[in-house]
């Protein structure tokens, strides 16, 4: 897991490995200009026409090295400085080494409309992260003229006028890509900031991962490695007794594809056993559509009304295409009531939930709930902003001692211990009806085969996007459907025990 920290933690980070390493300040920033610089020349040649906007503190001074780096690569440099109250001292050494070498146009007051547009590219590098209050005057005035070029426009480390912490309000730089130094900001990982984030990337410049690996925090990014380490490995005396029995209750009349398709991905997330409970209408269609899957039928033709004797069961996936009926509702208090172990709910099951609050109360221990934001909004309420949401999500976890998957961008889960890990895999082919059943059932499949609740959500978010990702790589974005995830679900499951 990457460690989301903290300005203020990202700061004492920063001075650990300058004491610890030792490191001098200002050879920390060279290392952070020298990261950037490899991350800009394998994508931008020489032709482009390149400025970069500084501050007078460290983020200023990474972009005096910048720009030093990069003429010296030959590419065609201007820098602009926009003078504040004071200057650090990196950044005073930085701009001592670029004196005479590069044109340097200082900014104190009104400024051209017009300054910015002879540059094709154009870095941003005015404040870091630890900026804590909204840019004013003549910032607010260069951040405005910065959004208003057809550039390509770099942040470096965070867009300024972004604040890593909490919502920015005020001027914020537009970026394309932010190229951010070790460890990400959590502002990263909210739609609200993506107009101003663009494509970011993390690049190494040497902080002491000891340090970072210390630093408590709440807040994690999953990765490949991490998802690696939570699947299991198969036995050569295993049987399909050892990878559990999942009940998969889903499908109402007009809405059976729902139940097919979560079906289909608890089979492929590797359960052992898989019975689907189905209205009467969608016998047929299960029975010869899902060979594998065993069929409990409902006393309705149409809808959800009775539940099956549920001791055999190890995971229960409730709510995929299921309804809201009053006796499906009664039918589903009655799963709640009953079963006492962990429960993945989804769609319909959650609508009843938001309708019903009562009902919250019986959730089991350790279930998992996969709510878009509509849904979570629904159950948890409305929110300003995506700080104040992610505040929500923690609370609901730990309210109902359960995990919180709120799907997106960066599907966020939160666990009831307060943690939220973010996801990295998925795409916007993505967005598309039954792709989120998929989830429903690859998280009950995992949950049946003794996953805990948060290894299952963390791993099973991550194949599900792996899985799109690998599907979108081959049929492309605008034509993927959620068939398409669980027929890349193997290769998912291939490349991330790989």
């Amino acid at each position: 897991m990457i460690r989301i920290l903290s300005s203020q933690q990202i700061k004492a980070v920063d001075a650990y490995t300058i004491q610890q390493e030792p490191v001098a300040s200002i050879d920390l920033m060279e290392r952070a200009c020298r990261a950037f610089v490899s991350w800009f020349t394998e994508r931008f040649g020489i032709s482009e026409n390149i400025g970069i906007v500084c501050g007078t503190g460290n983020n200023g001074g990474d972009g005096l090295g910048i720009a030093r780096l990069l003429k010296e690569w030959g590419y065609p440099i201007k820098v602009w400085i926009v003078r504040g109250s004071s200057e650090t001292e990196d950044f005073k050494v930085n701009l001592q080494r670029i004196e005479g070498k590069i044109e340097v146009v200082e900014l104190s007051s009104a400024i051209d409309d017009a300054i910015f547009n002879k540059c094709t590219v154009l870095i941003d590098a005015i404040f870091g992260s630890g900026l804590s209050r909204p840019v004013q005057g003549i910032f607010a005035d260069v951040i405005k003229q910065i959004n208003n070029t057809q550039a390509v426009r770099i942040a470096v480390d965070i867009p300024s006028g972004l604040m890593a912490d909490s919502a920015s309000q005020g001027g914020i730089v537009k970026a394309d890509f932010t190229i951010t130094f070790q460890i990400p900001k959590l502002a990263f990982f909210f739609p609200d900031n993506f107009s101003f984030v663009g494509e970011w990337c993390i690049v190494d410049i040497g902080l002491s991962k000891e340090f970072i690996k210390q630093t408590q925090t709440s807040h994690f990014y999953s990765t490949a490695k991490a998802v690696r380490k939570i699947i299991h490995p198969r036995g050569k005396f295993d049987h399909k007794g050892t990878y559990g029995h999942a009940l998969l209750i889903a499908g109402s009349y007009g809405k059976v594809g729902a139940a097919l398709l979560a079906a289909e991905a608890v089979l492929r997330a590797g359960v052992g056993l898989l019975t689907v409970h189905i209205p009467k209408c969608g016998y047929t269609i299960l029975q010869s559509s899902v060979h594998e899957a065993m069929a409990s039928i409902d006393e309705h033709e149409h809808i959800f009304t009775t539940i099956p004797l549920l001791e055999p069961y190890t995971a229960i996936g409730v709510g995929p295409g299921l309804g809201q009926d009053k006796q499906t509702v009664k039918a589903f208090r009655k799963v709640l009531e009953d079963f006492r172990k962990p429960v993945v709910i989804d769609a319909d099951a959650l609508n009843i939930l938001s309708a019903n609050r009562e009902l919250l109360s019986l959730i089991p221990s350790g279930s998992i709930l996969t709510p878009h934001p509509k849904e979570f909004e629904r159950i948890a309420g409305k929110w300003s902003n995506s700080f104040e949401r992610l505040e929500k999500q923690k609370t609901l976890a730990r309210q109902l001692r359960s995990v919180i998957v709120l799907k997106g961008a960066f599907t966020s889960i939160a666990s009831p211990d307060g943690n939220v890990y973010f996801n990295p895999t998925g795409n916007p082919g993505m967005a598309t009806g039954g792709t989120g059943d998929v989830l429903t059932g690859i998280l009950t499949g995992l949950l049946a085969q003794g996953y805990s609740s948060i290894d299952a959500a963390i791993a099973g978010v991550y194949l599900h996007g792996l899985s799109g990702d690998l599907a979108a790589r081959e049929k492309g974005m605008i034509s993927l459907i959620a068939s398409d995830v669980i027929t890349f679900l193997p290769p998912a499951f291939k490349k991330a025990i790989a």
